[in-house]
């Protein structure tokens, strides 16, 4: 998984939206709840096979959405000591982020991609790649963005998707735009981006794995809301 969006505006607001790519086999995933853990809030859809969870927010004031992979497609080991879901939500409990990366223990943890978002005093967009031998941690302007996981996309398949994402954002102007209404606008894109191969849509679909849900983090001055849109 997945394909993750992001979308600033000049306030501080934003809109974040991950479609999760994955085994049509795997046990479907629990809808987004709210739950205390060791004293901090956080609201998650639960995965349904490690109880850990690929996006969530939680009262740090902070977001974090995971993509399966680092930079490249990586050999797959029979076992791992900890699901990539529950460092998810380990990190979106940590009191200083920054700190947490650093010191997070990922021996024998399978690589990953998180976009992490903060909005304490000021919007932070971190990006924090483990390669399953160096973490990389990097602060990302406050611009548009969009990711896509490289255990499904190959880098031909990630530049094309990014020309997609462009030409959406010259077609919407989103960074004059309201937020709810770019809210829906980005959602369709989810939906509908691509050429009509579903192999390499957006909405992907191939024999075994494809998007099986839609999840969009927005935040405004008076709320920060969770969206879960589950696909059939």
């Amino acid at each position: 998984m997945c394909t993750v969006t992001f979308l600033p505006f000049d306030n501080g607001d934003f809109i974040l939206t991950s479609s999760r790519d994955v085994p049509f086999a795997r046990k479907k995933a629990e809808t987004p709840q709210k739950y205390i853990e060791e004293e901090t809030a956080l609201i998650y859809p639960k995965d349904g096979q490690a109880g850990g969870t690929w996006i969530g927010i939680s009262d740090k004031k902070r977001l974090i959405c995971l993509l399966n992979g680092g930079f490249k497609k990586h050999q797959q080991k029979d076992q791992y000591a900890k699901s990539r879901g529950i460092i998810v939500k380990d990190l979106l409990k940590a009191d200083d982020i920054t700190r947490a990366c650093k010191t997070i223990d990922l021996e024998n943890v399978e690589p990953f991609t998180l976009v992490i978002v903060e909005w304490d005093f000021k919007l932070f967009l971190f990006e924090f790649v483990w390669d399953g031998k160096t973490k990389h941690l990097k602060i990302l302007s406050n611009k548009p963005y969009i990711w896509s996981s490289s255990t499904l996309y190959s880098d031909e398949m990630k530049k094309m998707r990014k020309d997609w994402f462009n030409t959406w954002l010259k077609d919407t102007k989103t960074q004059n735009s309201d937020l709810k209404k770019q809210k829906q606008n980005i959602l369709q894109f989810h939906h509908r981006a691509g050429t009509g191969n579903p192999e390499i849509d957006v909405l992907m679909k191939r024999p075994e794995v494809g998007t099986v849900s839609i999840t969009q983090v927005y935040k405004t001055e008076e709320e920060v809301q969770m969206d879960y849109e589950e696909i059939n």
